[in-house]
This record gives structure tokens, sequence and C-alpha cells, in this order.
């Protein structure tokens, strides 16, 4: 019996040391250059794209700190004049934005009935949803191509709102309907003796309390649908393509156009980044929600 006392001292005190040692300063340095590590290709980028084209052809992107005379701002304002490019930074927003807006809110409806109204099937039709989540893109390209022809809005930016909505609303489904699952019946049952109907109880109760999820939700969404290209090179219109079939079409010529390149690619990457950090307490508030009872 002591010796199993001993024993479990001596692995209490193991991890404690191990946990002290994690919690050092040392760690915390290497974290810190691990960060440093993985935002090297951003900042490349973002020196890059102040840099002239005849700079980037003679030396590396580095080169702008022993020479900052380098940067400029030229490449953006010839960006700016670049209609292609501009044109499709606003199809790209004319697509993600609706694509969007309209998963969360189907998304969260179909939640709240799935998680809190009765309806005969109501579990067989939680299942179908749960698993269309393994379906596969690539699987319903040619068939969707084929019925959006026949319907008239193949090559269009409706045609790509609609195939992102159908394709993000079984995972936003899944998981919002968990996430509502777990609101105390308590709190909706008191709201309904206070004689409020399921709209305005779905309003008032269920979207402040789901408001982490449903930012989580958004966040993925608009991260998933910005950096698409396969969808966006299929189904949208070839004559005002979203900013990533633009800067694939731009790659062909890389020589040529590096100075519009880098600034493009730069700004297509920066959109979604300040989504991301507009939206970041409201998402790690989803994710760590649970986590803590």
């Amino acid at each position: 019996m002591t010796t199993q006392v001993e024993a479990v001292k001596a692995k209490q005190s193991l991890g404690g040391r191990i946990a002290a040692v994690l919690s050092g300063s040392a760690v915390r340095v290497f974290l810190v250059v691990i960060g440093l590590f993985w935002l090297v290709p951003t900042i490349g980028l973002l020196l890059g794209s102040l840099r002239t084209s005849s700079d980037m052809a003679e030396s590396g992107w580095w080169k702008v700190f022993s020479t900052p005379s380098q940067m400029t701002l030229d490449n953006y304002s010839n960006l700016l004049k670049d209609e292609t490019i501009t044109d499709s930074i606003l199809s790209s927003i004319m697509i993600t934005v609706p694509a969007t807006l309209l998963v969360v809110i189907i998304g969260s409806l179909a939640g709240y009935a799935f998680a809190w109204m009765e309806f005969p099937g109501r579990d067989w039709w939680f299942l179908g949803v749960v698993g269309l989540l393994v379906v596969p893109v690539q699987v319903a390209l040619l068939p969707v191509s084929k019925i959006f022809g026949e319907i008239g809005i193949f090559e269009t930016t409706v045609g790509v709102v609609v195939f992102h909505v159908a394709f993000g609303l079984p995972f936003a489904i899944f998981l919002l309907r968990n996430f509502f699952a777990e609101i105390p019946r308590e709190l909706l049952e008191a709201a309904r003796l206070d004689g409020a109907g399921e709209l305005r109880l779905f309003l008032r109760v269920v979207m402040p309390l789901g408001a982490p999820a449903i930012a989580s939700l958004g966040i993925f969404q608009f991260l998933w649908v910005w950096n698409d290209m396969l969808i966006a090179l299929i189904f949208a219109d070839s004559e005002s393509p979203p900013i990533t079939v633009a800067l694939q079409q731009q790659v062909r010529s890389f020589g040529d156009n590096v100075q519009i390149l880098a600034p493009g690619a730069f700004i297509s990457m920066v959109i979604p980044l300040a989504v991301f950090f507009a939206f970041q307490r409201q998402f790690v508030s989803g994710v760590m929600a649970g986590a803590v009872k």
C-alpha cells in the first residue's frame, strides 16, 4: 500500500514538473518563434506586394530590410485601376455575403426545429442531414451543372450562391442543432409560460444564447466560400469571376502581372482575416461552449 502511495506521489510530482516546464518562459519564446515562422509567408507576400516588378525580379522580398526605399504603394494604386481585379473582388463579395447569411439564417431555423420542435420523422430527417455531411462536393458537380443549365442559372452568381448554400446547410444544421439542444428546457418553458410563441422564443431566447455558435458558423462559411476556387471555376460567370479565379488566371502570365498578382493575393487574404478577427471573441466562445459545466 505504501509503495502505491509513493508511486502516485511520484507521478504527481513528475506531472507537476512537466507542467512547470511547459509554462516556463523558454516554451513561450519557442511558441512565439513558431508563430513568427508561421507568419513568414504572409509577411513575405505583404512586403513583396510593396515592391516593383523589377525589384522582385532582381532579389527576394527580404531585400526591403536593407533597402526600405524599395517599398511603394504603386502596385496597389495600379490594382485599383485594374477592372478585372476590382470586379472580381466585388463578385466575391456578392457571392460570399449572401451564401453566408442564407446558411446562417436557414441553418439556425432548422437547427432550432430539430432541437426543440416535435414533428413526424424528426430524428430520421436529422439522420438524413447528418448523412449529407459525407457527400463530397466533386460527386455533385456534373449533375448540378446539368440542373443549373436547364433552369438557366449556370455560370451566374445565383448558381454559385445556391451551390454553396446547399452544401453548407448540412454542417450548419448539425452544428446549431447540437448547440441549441444544450439550452436548458426550463428556460424555454418559462418563456412559453410568459406567452412567447415559437418565433419570439427563437428570436429573443435561442438566438442570443446561440450567438457564439452562430458566429463560429458564419466565420467558417465565409472563409470556405471566399477561398473556394473549384466551385467558382465551374459555376461562376467567366466574364466576372471571383477573386480566386481571377488570381489563378493572372498566374498564367506571372512574369507580366506579378505587380498585380502580389497585392491582389494579399487583399484576398486580408479580407477573411479581418472577418475572423472581427468575430474572434464570439468564435472563441463558440469553440469553448460546453467545455466547462
